[in-house]
């Protein structure tokens, strides 16, 4: 059974950081991403990497600022943000997929319940 259990949302002025965790159970090969879903809009695709090969992916919007990366030790997803933006605003949801890379939340079976993160201006 895949359980994840993400962490570390909060509120941070823009230009600020944040640091997102993403406990992972269950999970031992195929795609970890991330996306977020801002009020009144579709879930969108924030970044993914393979979870035992380490190649990455991210959205246009975010390249530069975010970095995904795997702490092995704590069989942990992090996303690192960093200079944030006021949209950046939205929940943010870890997923798991048993298959490759992929920007479309449609190829993730599996979701963690999300946290919020605002970005003040």
């Amino acid at each position: 059974q895949v359980q994840l259990v993400e962490s570390g949302g909060g509120l941070v002025q823009a230009g600020g950081s944040l640091t997102l965790s993403c406990s992972v159970s269950g999970f031992t090969n195929g795609a970890m991403g991330w996306f977020r879903q801002a009020p009144g809009k579709e879930r969108g695709f924030v970044a993914a990497m393979h979870w035992n090969i380490g190649s990455t992916m991210y959205a246009d919007s975010v390249k530069g600022r975010f970095t995904i990366s795997r702490d092995n030790a704590k069989n942990t997803l992090v996303l690192q943000m960093n200079n944030l933006k006021p949209e950046d605003t939205a929940v943010y949801y870890c997923a798991a997929s048993s298959r490759g890379l992929s920007q479309f939340s449609i190829g993730y079976a599996y979701w963690g319940q999300g946290t919020q993160v605002t970005v003040s201006s």
